[in-house]
């Protein structure tokens, strides 16, 4: 694959536009990422609208800076995954259990179905899901305030 020989630019639609080492441009061309919780800005492929990847990029910070932003601007539109910070309560201890927690996009409710529905990812970070599917980071709990940690042990 292509490496960081490339230029990326949206249309007039806003999609993206990636122009490769030998000079095709592909539109609608969309990032993913290879590790998205463990190394989010590490490992990201380029990938037409057919899935077939046309571009590797090792680092976002070895690209130019207009070009990195472009990526976290479209990354950011599509992925929705919640870091949690803090968790204010908890009401009741037996499943399903409503959590009201502040994340890194302001306070929320939400519910856990049950215990199953929080998952170790390594040793310090969580994945919850809601009822709804939605899933809830814990990136270090380590981190934590000690009541936050006092109240997912409960569950863990």
């Amino acid at each position: 694959m292509s490496s960081i020989a490339f230029g990326l630019h949206r249309n007039a639609l806003g999609r993206l536009v990636h122009t490769g080492a030998d000079g095709v441009a592909r539109e609608g061309v969309l990032p993913v990422r290879a590790f998205p919780i463990s190394d989010p800005d590490r490992g990201l492929s380029l990938v037409d609208a057919e899935g077939h990847e046309v571009a590797w990029i090792e680092s976002l910070d070895d690209l130019p800076a207009d070009v990195a932003a472009l990526l976290r601007e479209e990354l950011a539109s599509r992925e929705f995954m919640p870091e949690i910070q803090r968790i204010v309560a908890v009401q009741g201890y037996a499943t399903p259990s409503s959590w009201d927690v502040i994340t890194d996009r302001g306070p929320t409710t939400f519910v856990l179905r049950g215990e199953e529905d929080i998952r170790r990812l390594g040793a310090h970070t969580l994945l919850i899901a809601d009822s709804h599917g939605i899933h809830y980071l814990v990136r270090d709990l380590s981190r934590m305030d000690k009541a936050s940690r006092k109240l997912l042990d409960r569950f863990l």
